[in-house]
């Protein structure tokens, strides 16, 4: 009995989480044929078992052993500290928080999948993306439900223990994701060197005369020495093998993996029987140049790096207010203490507060919430949101984000992704095919010769077929090609959202034109009033009220009566296509489209040959402005170059004044279509696509959103560089609207450039299997080549996009 009652506390004792290791003295809860310490740990389990992602425990046993019990809820305690908080958080209105870790730790998609599920652990998490290069992950998360210090420490229980550093952030993170990487390129440099000091013997034949214990003696060193290469430099190779295979793929890594394993095993097998020296001098010399081959490589990208702020991306510029007087200045020279002007729909660059006017910040770009927040004056307001209503004046409190406005574009919602998912799969899919090819080739090799009984050749061009493939064009071409592309459009102030935008230009067959601020210049005009004559009161609450508005026609009226004094402006409101309305020195003012209006106008005598704003200032009819716009001097030849292999449509919302001047452009009325509202010209999109036609749609950003976001490529054109929305694929510097032929010729090129570099790499993988088979190149060179052939690819696709844009007369 007593036997008995002791193991059943010697089983106790020993019981350990599966999760995290912890022993469960006290409680342990059995589930799934597993043991767990708490009911957290067991949920940690259940959610990855229910996805099959059960892998994460063999790339990293006791994933959960980061100190939760006890430690964590004490380690992260400085995160309730205001002052600490608002040096890391990115924004927050007081229930919504937006907080960005830099977690070294994520290595695969194991861990994408699992960072962006937080919410399945902490229901107070509303979303979490991975951005696996930089190894960051952006949560946003409920104040009334979590806390910044709760997450951290979610984030440390299930084995991502975040790195938190006030102190120089940025460069913090590269030591640290480099710093494993000069580690392990050390170790094998260091074993490597030794093994082949030991190895000299039999390079130069004298195996036969060392004594036998001696010969022994350094084969075992050679054992020795080549177990710190196995345990820990080569590791990077065996995890990525393993976490490919737990996800159904074989990557790149599996065929070196399994090349590095036969060898070892040989050489293993041949020094511990005494049947040979072993090969180990090149396991560790393949492992060695593999390493450097990874790091040349790295250096490689990291000099042709694409990663831009958002200065690289479009030259946003803000309104700035000095001793009365408003000029633009690039957000990049925005300073702390400096004065902004945000007008309506505008979007705010930099951490603020309010100095003036009634702030009603719509925060929907960070939040996905579209519920406007009222701020008063001194209220903080951070970058990204976005002021409905009259203008506001704000004073700077940070320096723009390196990154803030390139992570709103990028992380919007709008637009589909189904295209890059299709190009991933495709990618994983002919890898997969690729590597199953190789392995079945280095296998028959190694039969052949084992066949003919010469072992050394077979282990010889097993190895170097595994090793020498690469399909390094599925993997390097598309990102290189296409990131150098967009790098160059970018110089030519056409400003991409990504990569993948550029791959559908090339497949763009119809091209759909937004009238105002598109082809016609949007500070350039003639302006004039018809009706009854305005007070300079009236003139003054006209000028007041198209101030606060960012739309084409509202700033040609504006900039026509910039003279008269600005007032303050009430209940401001602004409907997109229709007009504006608000309320100056207790007047009711209506500025818009007739039907905006809202009133009996005479149309008989209504000249069609014009576009007209009309107004109405309190009940009263007063007449309109008749706008005649200049249309841009590139338009002609831009439609002639295009017209040939495209189908072009104009949308406007204005009357048909302008068919008549338009009709030498577009060649026949039934491509342009006028009086057309957002959800007329969200609808025209539509149509076409049905049609199968893929669209790009030219607007100006914020009256088209709806038909931006719809069309396959929506391209903002924009003179006034304020106007950035997130709603647009691309910002046009309405500067080289010219030159948007040129554009959409260059992102084809940029397609066949990468199908000219999968016809290289496979060409380089033929000639090189050959060789390999035939067992005329040793794994060594095979490692040697292979880090410089994915170089050349790369070198291949940045080079030759350069020289495309050369003869093309882009700017690079």
């Amino acid at each position: 009995m007593e036997a008995k009652e002791n193991r059943e506390v010697l089983e106790k004792e020993a019981l350990k989480c599966y999760h995290c290791g912890d022993e469960c003295r006290d409680v342990a809860i059995h589930a799934h044929e597993k043991v767990f310490c708490c009911e957290g740990c067991k949920l940690v389990f259940e959610i990855l078992d229910e996805n099959n992602l059960c892998n994460y425990y063999q790339l990293n046993t006791t994933p959960g052993s980061n100190d939760l019990k006890g430690k964590a809820t004490t380690r992260y305690e400085y995160l309730e500290d205001e002052k600490v908080k608002q040096q890391l958080i990115s924004f927050t209105d007081g229930t919504t928080t937006n907080i960005t870790f830099f977690i070294p730790q994520i290595h695969c998609s194991s861990c994408i999948w699992l960072l962006e599920h937080l919410y399945k652990l902490d229901t107070g998490v509303k979303r979490s993306t991975v951005n696996f290069l930089k190894r960051e992950a952006s949560i946003v998360f409920d104040e009334k439900e979590t806390s910044l210090k709760k997450i951290a420490g979610l984030l440390n229980q299930i084995g991502y223990t975040p790195h938190i550093s006030l102190d120089n952030l940025e460069k913090k993170k590269d030591t640290i994701s480099n710093k494993k990487v000069y580690y392990k390129l050390g170790v094998a440099f260091f074993c490597f060197g030794n093994i082949m000091l030991l190895s000299f013997p039999e390079y130069f034949g004298l195996s036969d005369v060392i004594e036998k214990d001696f010969r022994n003696l350094f084969g075992y060193l050679n054992i020795l020495l080549s177990l710190p290469i196995l345990l820990y430099a080569d590791t990077d190779f065996f995890k990525s093998a393993v976490a490919g295979l737990r996800q159904g793929r074989l990557n790149m890594d599996f065929p070196i993996s399994l090349g590095i394993v036969v060898m070892y095993s040989r050489s293993l097998y041949e020094i511990l029987s005494g049947t040979g020296s072993g090969y180990m001098d090149t396991f560790s010399g393949l492992v060695f140049f593999m390493l450097s081959g990874r790091l040349f490589q790295n250096k490689t990208y990291q000099r042709l790096s694409f990663e831009r702020d958002y200065r690289s991306y479009f030259p946003v510029a803000i309104t700035i207010t000095k001793e009365g007087k408003e000029f633009s200045k690039a957000v990049s020279e925005v300073k702390r203490g400096d004065r902004i002007i945000i007008r309506n729909e505008e979007l705010i660059p930099a951490d603020a507060v309010v100095i003036k006017g009634d702030a009603n910040i719509d925060y929907s770009f960070v939040t996905g919430e579209n519920i406007p927040v009222t701020k008063k004056s001194g209220d903080r307001i951070y970058a990204g949101g976005k002021q409905i209503g009259a203008t506001i004046e704000l004073e700077v409190i940070n320096a723009v984000s390196q990154s803030r406005l390139t992570q709103l574009w990028n992380e919007s919602n709008y637009g589909s992704t189904q295209e890059d998912i299709k190009v991933n799969s495709i990618v994983d899919s002919v890898s997969k095919i690729f590597s199953i090819i190789v392995i079945l080739i280095a296998l028959s090799a190694g039969a052949w010769y084992l066949f003919q009984d010469d072992f050394p050749k077979a282990l010889n061009s097993f190895t170097a077929v595994l090793i020498i493939t690469c399909p390094c064009a599925l993997a390097l071409s598309y990102p290189f090609a296409l990131g150098n592309s967009i790098r160059i459009l970018g110089n030519n102030k056409f400003y991409l959202k990504n990569t993948s935008i550029i791959e559908k230009l090339s497949h763009i067959n119809t091209i759909v034109f937004d009238k105002t601020g598109t082809i016609t210049k949007a500070g350039d005009a003639n302006v004039f009033f018809s009706g009854e004559v305005l007070t300079d009161k009236e003139k003054s609450g006209i000028y007041t009220l198209t101030s606060n508005s960012t739309h084409p026609l509202s700033r040609l009226i504006a900039n026509h009566l910039n003279k008269f004094t600005k007032e303050d402006v009430k209940q401001y409101t602004e409907l997109p296509g229709k007009g504006i309305a608000g309320i100056v020195n207790g007047t009711t003012i209506k500025i818009g489209s007739a039907n905006y209006i809202d009133t009996i106008i005479d149309e008989q005598n209504n000249d069609l040959s014009q576009t007209k704003v009309h107004v109405m200032i309190g009940i009263k009819y007063k007449g309109y402005f008749s706008i005649s716009s200049f249309y841009r001097e590139e338009l002609s030849s831009t439609i002639n170059k295009l017209s040939s292999g495209y189908q072009l449509h104009l949308l406007s919302g204005d009357n048909n004044s302008e068919r008549l001047n338009l009709l030498p452009f577009f060649g026949d009325s039934n491509k342009m279509h006028f009086k057309q509202t957002p959800s007329d010209k969200l609808n025209f999109i539509k149509t076409l696509q049905e049609k199968n036609s893929n669209v790009m749609m030219l607007g100006d950003g914020l009256n088209d959103a709806g038909a931006l976001i719809q069309s396959n490529v929506g391209i903002a054109v924009s003179d006034n560089i304020n106007n950035f929305s997130p709603a647009c694929d691309g910002i046009l510097d309405a500067s080289e609207f010219g030159k948007l032929a040129t554009f959409l010729k260059f992102s084809k090129t940029s397609l066949k450039i990468i199908y000219a570099s999968y016809f290289i790499s496979i060409l380089y993988n033929s000639v090189g299997i050959w060789f390999a088979v035939h067992g005329n190149i040793s794994p060594l060179l095979a490692a040697v080549i292979m880090p410089m052939s994915t170089v050349t690819i790369v070198l291949f696709t940045t080079l030759t996009t350069t020289i495309v844009a050369h003869f093309s007369n882009l700017n690079n």
